[in-house]
């Protein structure tokens, strides 16, 4: 059973940087495909970037193209976002998620395991 824990969230002002990281722990990560979600206030979750088990392929959602990057480590077991140049509108309550195929789709359905979640807030 994989377990996973989301830190790095917080206070940010626009046009500043974050990094999220997702700390797994249960199992190795090779095998395992991760997404990074967020939901907004009032706001079904939507997949913010995924990448596939074989670091070969990665998936950006339009708004975060050119300011996100996820990065896996699976030495570390640990996956990251860097989030760079940050808007009011990327605040929510960001989600790591794994699944044990490999693909790259950003579909929370997709995906079988999830941490408890961290908040992100930017302010204007």
């Amino acid at each position: 059973q994989l377990q996973l824990v989301e830190s790095g969230g917080g206070l940010a002002q626009a046009g500043g940087s974050l990094t999220l990281s997702c700390a797994a722990s249960g199992s190795i990560l090779d095998p395992y495909a991760f997404g990074w979600f967020r939901q907004a206030p009032g706001k079904e979750r939507e997949g913010v970037s995924c990448i596939s088990s074989s670091d070969s392929e990665t998936y950006y959602e339009d708004s975060v193209k050119g300011r996100f990057t996820i990065v896996r480590d699976n030495a570390k077991s640990t996956v990251y976002l860097h989030m760079n140049t940050l808007k009011t509108e990327d605040t929510g309550v960001y989600y790591c998620a794994a699944d044990p195929r490999d693909h790259f789709y950003c579909s929370r359905y997709m995906y079988e395991f999830w941490g408890q979640g961290t908040q992100v807030t930017v302010s204007s």
